[in-house]
């Protein structure tokens, strides 16, 4: 069910469409104002924002903006004129797609469904680990949506590691893997890397969520709830 946030001034709107949204399968948490928007964002991390543009204290477009500054949350916004200055202003603030006022809920529900399945389509190839978001096909690393900037060893053993959360991985097989070595003895290489890897993903290295160690075995990825 699609996590959908609802940030409108309008009591009315803001109750109407909250009770057809949620007729049509959405998990639905509501807004009055920008500012109370930005916090339920960053406490629920929605998979889609509504966003009315004509709101009270921080306008739609700076909430736009903001939004977009910390993250890739796809944004829909509702503007009540049919202006294409309006129109281009939220699209240029990083606006997805937007809905003129009134609003049907059907045409709501669509516009949503087909935002959240082109963006699912251009996410294919990234994988969400907690706060992690690795994407193979690009080689990126985002952590609580900042770039990670990793070396190359360290993205490939991260890659390595992730490719099935909880399986656990000898130093032999890693070395194999990522560095293309068959000798043992170059097993600190591992442990090394590891070490530079947690610096940079991990909150504590003393008790890493994302590369564990499995004493007398080897490393495993997670698994992260």
């Amino acid at each position: 069910m699609p996590r959908v946030l609802l940030i409108e001034d309008d009591p009315a709107v803001r109750e109407g469409l909250q009770l057809a949204l949620r007729r049509q399968g959405h998990l639905l948490r509501t807004a009055g104002t920008g500012e109370q928007g930005l916090d339920l964002l960053r406490a629920e991390m929605p998979d889609i924002v509504i966003l009315d543009l004509m709101l009270p204290g921080i306008d739609g477009f700076e909430v736009c903006r903001r939004i977009r500054a910390a993250g890739d949350v796809p944004i829909v916004m509702l503007t009540a004129r049919n202006d294409d200055m309006d129109v281009v202003a939220g699209l240029e603030a990083g606006a997805d797609d937007y809905v003129i006022k009134p609003v049907q809920p059907r045409v709501l529900d669509a516009r949503i469904r087909a935002v959240l399945r082109r963006i699912g389509a251009e996410r294919s190839e990234q994988e969400r680990h907690g706060d992690l978001v690795l994407d193979r096909a690009a080689l990126t690393v985002t952590r609580s949506g900042e770039a990670v900037s990793l070396a190359p060893t360290e993205l490939r053993l991260l890659l390595e590691l992730s490719r099935a959360p909880g399986r656990v991985l000898s130093r032999q097989q890693l070395l194999e893997a990522v560095w293309e070595h068959d000798y043992l003895g170059d097993s600190r290489l591992v442990d090394a890397c590891v070490q530079r890897l947690r610096l940079k993903i991990e909150d504590d290295q003393s008790a890493p969520v994302y590369v564990q160690t499995v004493r007398g075995f080897g490393y495993r990825f997670g698994p992260v709830p």
